[in-house]
């Protein structure tokens, strides 16, 4: 799991450094092979930290939120996403906790999507494998 966060820390930070500003979805630049069959298209890629505060004021700890969502084509497009967080002191007894999706989706029509989806989460004793439909309204 720390691997996983090591690379998406990485590559958003590789993208910040050496990205082009001019990059329509944010500083992570899209690319494509010239045969049209290869490319990359970054759709949403984010970090956040929050303070974490409960409605009677008490401190409940950090989050460290990663959203990343990218098209890419490899013959045909899909899309990656990926939606992680890493809380520290959030729930009572538990120093830090995660819960990470990592998803796959394939637009069937513009509207339907087929998804693969495996989350991995320190509350779960073992990771989840979900098979979908999704419809984007």
């Amino acid at each position: 799991m720390r691997k996983l966060v090591l690379l998406v820390g990485v590559v958003a930070i590789s993208g910040t450094v050496v990205g082009s500003a001019g990059a329509q979805s944010g500083i992570i630049p899209t690319w494509e092979a010239p045969s049209k069959q290869l490319g990359f298209y970054p759709v949403c890629n984010e970090i956040s930290l929050y303070k974490n505060v409960d409605d009677s004021g008490v401190d409940r700890g950090e989050t460290l939120q990663f959203v990343l969502i990218d098209r890419f084509r490899l013959f045909t497009e899909f899309t990656f996403e990926l939606a992680a967080d890493y809380n520290f002191s959030l729930a009572p007894g538990l120093e830090r906790d995660h819960y990470v999706e990592l998803s796959l989706v394939k637009r069937v029509t513009p509207v339907l999507s087929v998804n693969v989806q495996r989350v991995i989460s320190s509350f779960e004793p073992e990771s989840v494998n979900q098979f979908g439909l999704r419809l984007s309204l």
